[in-house]
Order: C-alpha cells, then sequence, then structure tokens
C-alpha cells in the first residue's frame, strides 16, 4: 500500500530542486529512511508508467546484485559498489545504479542507467534524447544508433535502387527494343524453363513474305512501323502465358504453353496469316504483307530440346514456302532424337 509522500524541498536536503535533479539524474529514485519513494526521475516513472512517489523503493526495483535486500539501511551499505537491478514491471528490463546516502539520516538517492537495456528500452518505451541526462553515454549510443539506421536505411535504399536497376537491365536484355517483344535471349531463356519443368508447348516460327518490297519500295521507317503492328497483332491473338518473341529482322517465334493439339494451332495460324494480310497504313500509304509458317510440338520427343524443336519449325517454315507461301505446315517428321 502507497504510504503519502513526504512533502521536503529538494533543494534544503540536496542543494537542487526537482528540476534541476530531473534533468541531471531523470531515472534516480530518492527515497526517504524507511524506504519510501519522495520523488522519481521523470524517465523511470515514464518506464514504470504510473506514479512512483508514495511507494517503497523495492516495489519498483528489485535489488539483483551484490545481494538483495529489501532493507534501506543495508541498501546504503552499498554505497560506492555497483547495483544491479531489474525494474518490477519490466523483470527483463536491467539496471545499473549506484546509491549515495543523503545527510542527516535523510534517505539516499538510488541513480539508475539502463547499461545493456539502452536499446531495448528506446524501442519498447519510444524514448528521445529528452529522456537521458545531456552527459549520459545513451546519448552518444543513441546517436550511433541513430545513424546507424540512417546507414542501414541508406544501403536498403541502395540495395533496392540497384537490384531494381539489375531487374531492369535484365529485362531489356531480353526484349526486343524496336517491337517490344522479347527477343532471341528471352525466348531461350523461356524454352530452357519450360524444358526444366516438363511441361509440353508448341513453336510456332513466322516469316513476313513479301517484307523486303516493303523495306525496298516505302524506307525502314516503314517496315519497322509493319513490324510493330505486326508485333502487336501476334501479341493481341495469344494468351498471358504464352511468349511472342521477334528473333530476327523480319522473323517471330511464337511459345505457346501447354498447347500442343494440332487441329487448334492450324487453327490459330490460319486465322494469324488472315490478320496478317490486311494492309497495314503507314502515313496514308498501304504496306501487304502475308506470312509463311512452320510449327513444332515438343510432346513429339521423349527429351525435348530447344535448338532441334526450333529447327524442325524452321524446317515446316520453309515447305510453307515452297508451297506458295501464306500457309502454314506442321512438322511431321521430327528430326531423329
Amino acid at each position: 500500500m502507497n504510504r503519502p509522500a513526504p512533502k521536503i524541498a529538494a533543494e534544503k536536503v540536496i542543494g537542487l530542486g526537482h528540476t534541476a535533479l530531473d534533468r541531471l539524474m531523470p531515472m534516480h529514485l530518492w527515497i526517504d529512511r524507511h524506504g519510501t519513494v519522495i520523488h522519481a526521475g521523470p524517465t523511470l516513472a515514464r518506464l514504470e508508467g504510473a506514479p512512483l512517489a508514495g511507494r517503497a523503493w523495492n516495489e519498483v526495483v528489485t535489488l539483483r546484485r551484490p545481494r538483495p535486500t529489501r532493507r534501506v539501511e543495508q541498501l546504503v551499505r552499498m554505497q560506492g559498489v555497483p547495483l544491479k537491478l531489474s525494474l518490477n514491471s519490466a523483470p527483463d528490463l536491467s539496471l545499473k545504479g549506484h546509491v549515495v546516502a543523503l545527510p542527516e539520516d535523510q534517505g539516499a538517492l538510488i541513480h539508475l542507467s539502463l547499461g545493456i537495456s539502452l536499446i531495448d528500452a528506446v524501442g519498447r518505451f519510444d524514448l528521445t534524447l529528452q529522456d537521458f541526462a545531456p552527459t549520459d553515454l545513451a546519448v552518444e549510443l543513441l546517436y550511433l544508433n541513430e545513424a546507424k539506421a540512417a546507414v542501414t536505411g541508406e544501403f536498403r535504399r541502395l540495395a533496392q535502387q540497384l537490384n531494381g536497376a539489375r531487374v531492369l537491365a535484365e529485362v531489356e536484355a531480353a526484349t526486343d527494343k524496336l517491337t517490344g517483344l522479347a527477343n532471341r535471349r528471352g525466348l531461350d531463356g523461356t524454352l530452357d524453363r519450360l524444358v526444366a519443368a516438363r511441361k509440353p508447348f508448341a513453336l510456332m516460327q513466322i516469316d513476313l513474305d513479301y517484307f523486303k518490297a516493303v523495306n525496298d519500295t516505302h524506307g525502314h521507317a516503314a517496315g519497322d512501323a509493319v513490324l510493330r503492328r505486326v508485333g502487336s497483332i501476334l501479341r493481341a491473338h495469344c494468351r498471358n502465358l504464352d511468349l511472342v518473341a521477334r528473333t530476327g529482322g523480319d522473323e517471330f517465334v511464337i511459345v505457346f504453353v501447354e498447347l500442343v493439339d494440332p487441329v487448334q494451332l492450324a487453327q490459330i495460324a490460319e486465322r494469324l496469316i488472315a490478320l496478317l494480310e490486311v494492309p497495314i497504313v503507314v502515313r496514308g500509304t498501304e504496306c501487304h504483307i502475308s506470312a509463311s509458317i512452320g510449327i513444332s510440338l515438343s510432346t513429339c520427343h521423349d527429351r525435348p530440346d530447344p535448338d532441334r524443336l526450333l529447327q524442325e519449325a524452321d524446317v515446316a517454315l520453309y515447305a510453307s514456302k515452297r508451297g506458295g507461301r501464306a500457309r502454314a505446315t506442321i512438322a511431321s517428321d521430327p528430326i531423329g532424337d
């Protein structure tokens, strides 16, 4: 049960007012000769979360070393000896301290500090520099901790920035700059992943017919516009899980993931050819192209090899060209395993 705190003027006993005492020792306990808390530093009161005046000192802290005691006279005999204590409201919070006897049997001052519990207490109780004496080593440690946090945050920001730049560089390295489609590197990476995951897929190799005539007649700017339009058409008529790549000047490859039905693939190829035969208007001029297509299936092999499948699609493509262009051929004689 709390006792009424005696009304004692700090100036008469210590020579300092409470304000000055609190600033110099924000974690002190001033106790009378009976062990009742007369006054407590503001930081200690903040840690406790309740008024301390009028309470017994051992209700606030527990002396651990050099030896436990509850008696004021035994505590005072430990003057000059380093004390180890714990806060009763937070027993895991280790405190350091020392005790000084006041003259004329006026009790004692117990000066406390957080020691190794500093960083933990700062985080748990939201302490700031104002909660410590200006000369307290804790201030220096807080500065160091804040500096460390700032440096760590900056390193984290730079790491994220560098990682973002790395990812962007990887994406750019796998992207065709003219069309925004995947390039040969992006295609190879996708095929390697599909083979490793043992997912079935089809390759549709597309070569534009009459594209050279567009370049020769209307110029390379018109040719580039046609290539960009072709890329948009191909991408718009594929699923999100499929990949569209530009692998050469007027050569494209579509990877159909888990779609290996020859009938469906033939229908898609016919639809794409029809779309590409629609004149592409560039600056008021109609550009006419078509497409020849060759298709290979990963399911034709027990162990699919991307290079072999691309070669099979290429052979099928040239069979389409020999057959009169603007048509699709599915590889019917896979290159031997």
